[in-house]
């Protein structure tokens, strides 16, 4: 039986290789989705409450578009929203 020893360096590589792979299928799924957001599909996608929602609304993070009752949200913008560093 062969043993390999994985050092930090070896983890280290994996990691950055996996995140590149994520980014990269990230990136194609990114391209395929829809150009606007309803509310229910901002609050999925970033796994937030309804409050929280209207919180970024209210203080201007996150623009929206109001058309009859439903708000639209640009995807564009939820994507610099998650970019964003703290």
């Amino acid at each position: 039986m062969k043993i390999d020893i994985i050092t930090k360096e070896d983890l280290q590589v994996f990691k950055t290789e996996l995140l590149e792979e994520i980014k990269n299928l990230l990136q194609v799924k990114n391209s395929e989705n829809k150009m606007w957001l309803r509310s229910t599909e901002v609050k999925e996608l970033l796994k937030i409450s309804t409050g929280t929602l209207q919180n970024l609304r209210v203080n201007g993070t996150l623009s929206y578009t109001r058309i009859g009752g439903t708000l639209y949200y640009n995807y564009k913008d939820i994507e610099q929203l998650l970019n964003k560093k703290p």
